[in-house]
């Protein structure tokens, strides 16, 4: 098991020259606009997982991946050129669903507060109590004790 300084130098380095790779020495129609976001390198630098971006939809992202895997083994080629190590990794690609779920977080956050807009217009912000006051905070828990014990005897 190597060192997890070793690794996640290692780790930059492949993605460094995997990128390189994807972007002047591959020649494959395929490849559209792609990004390699990161690489996980095994404990025991066997394999190497590089994932990506790619821009398009769902067509362009299957033609991308099948480029990637009829190109790994000369990426792995590549890799064991520069990469001073006993074992060259074997290379495996993914496509990172990290940036589409950041994507579809953003949206939900920026939906929520065009209802919270809709709900309470500019220029009310300030009706709420401020919870810094304790005199306000109780005021709010009594409410909010008011409020479930309404709740309670509402589903008895």
């Amino acid at each position: 098991m190597a060192n997890p300084r070793t690794i996640a130098k290692l780790q930059a380095r492949i993605l460094e020259r995997a990128a390189y790779c994807v972007e002047f020495e591959l020649n494959d129609p395929r490849v559209g606009m792609i990004t390699l976001t990161r690489c996980e390198l095994s404990s025991d630098l066997a394999h190497a997982k590089i994932f990506f971006t790619v821009l398009g939809g769902p067509t362009e992202r299957r033609k991308t991946e099948r480029a990637l895997e009829s190109a790994a083994g000369f990426v792995q080629r590549q890799l064991g050129r520069v990469l001073r190590t006993r074992k060259i990794p074997r290379v495996r690609w993914a496509f990172d669903e990290s940036v589409e779920y950041a994507d579809e977080m953003d949206r939900m956050i920026r939906e929520a507060l065009q209802r919270d807009q809709q709900i309470r217009p500019r220029g009310h912000e300030d009706e709420g109590p401020a919870l810094d006051d304790p005199l306000e905070e109780d005021e709010l828990d009594r409410e909010v004790e008011e409020f479930l014990e309404a709740r309670d005897e509402e589903a008895d």
